[in-house]
């Protein structure tokens, strides 16, 4: 299979513009703010997110598959990910206590260890909030966008298995029994949240055997790249007409089930597909730290009154401290963690030698 690092490819792009969408319409949703509505209606996290799901898929497994063991694959997937999140969770706690209504002492007394613990080990949806900060907010969690990250890592988790039963059972056969098995977990979850109005069913769907269709998406692509060379035209129209079933019949089971593709499809094609955008690796991925970052930030506007005073000013501002916050995390913690033979270490070489 084609070494994917030596090719050009929009990939970096993408998790760019995935990001940035989430940030865009949380700057909604946080702030509530009817000025900024627009933006709920031109950018969308849900799809933005599965995006991002899709892309992991297909190049975690790539990593996974290039890895000279079970220990390096886990090295690399903790060195990405790990230090940036360690830094914002810290960051959040001890900035909380600026925007706390409680005295220091019983902002550290009354849950702030709490939230240390859970976050610092994915499990934010345990300790979302921290003591008398953002209670007035129409969602006071901290950084509410972290629950990805639960899943995200899970699923770094679950790759070593999934790659263990494709070679014991068969690639294909397990790559569609799981399919198939996470869309009838999510139908299911599905028909009961609409029968019961229960928010837990809903919260339920979201998480790992749910989201995992979109994930193995993206492997069966990472599979099928070499195949699928001269053959993009053929597959693109076949998405087309899965998005316009899933319009046409507007019934949970066919999206549940067709949707994964038809995104899936796009997101590769648009990250490999066609006419390479550009070498952002040069300039280091900033994608992650917009993801892990805005949140909190748009939060502390909002707690501030900037967003209600000016929105599309509080909105810009907040652009601006995202871009620089993701720039100081790139540059500072994430890529001093990354191996000399890592993706964007390679991307500023070849840039460096350009003239």
């Amino acid at each position: 299979m084609t070494a994917l690092r030596d090719r050009q490819n929009n990939f970096d792009l993408l998790r760019l513009v995935f990001a940035s969408s989430v940030f865009f319409w949380h700057a909604y949703v946080l702030s509530r703010v009817p000025a900024l509505a627009p933006l709920s209606d031109v950018f969308s996290a849900d799809i933005a997110v599965k995006g991002f799901f899709v892309i992991s898929g297909y190049l975690v497994m790539m990593s996974y598959e290039n890895s000279r063991s079970l220990r390096d694959y886990a090295e690399k997937r903790v060195r990405r990910i790990y230090p940036a999140y360690v830094a914002v969770v810290l960051a959040c706690a001890i900035g909380g206590a600026v925007f706390t209504s409680l005295p220091l002492v019983e902002y550290v007394s009354a849950g702030l260890w709490r939230y240390l613990v859970a976050n610092l080990v994915f499990l934010n949806f345990l300790a979302p909030t921290l003591p008398g900060v953002f209670e007035g907010h129409p969602h006071p969690e901290v950084n509410g966008a972290l629950w990805t990250l639960k899943i995200e890592v899970m699923f770094y988790v679950f790759v070593p298995l999934l790659a263990w039963m494709c070679v014991r059972l068969g690639r294909w056969r397990v790559i569609i029994a799981m399919y198939v098995l996470s869309v009838l977990y999510s139908v299911v979850m599905g028909e009961i949240h609409a029968r019961t109005g229960v928010e837990f069913w809903l919260q339920l769907q979201r998480q790992l055997p749910g989201q995992l269709r979109y994930f193995l998406v993206g492997i069966a692509l990472y599979f099928l790249s070499d195949r699928l060379r001269g053959r993009w035209g053929t597959l693109v129209a076949a998405a087309l007409a899965m998005f316009v079933v899933i319009e046409a019949a507007a019934h949970p089971t066919i999206v549940q089930l067709l949707e994964p593709l038809a995104l899936g499809i796009a997101v590769i094609f648009a990250a490999i597909a066609i006419p390479h955008l550009g070498n952002f690796a040069r300039y280091g991925d900033f994608s992650y730290g917009v993801y892990i970052i805005h949140v909190p930030v748009v939060q502390a506007l909002v707690g501030r009154g900037w967003f209600a005073e000016n929105p599309w000013g509080a909105f810009w501002t907040s652009i601006a401290l995202v871009a620089a916050l993701s720039a100081l995390s790139w540059h500072a913690v994430e890529r001093p963690f990354l191996r000399r033979r890592s993706h964007y270490r390679l991307a500023e070489s070849r840039a460096g030698g350009e003239t």
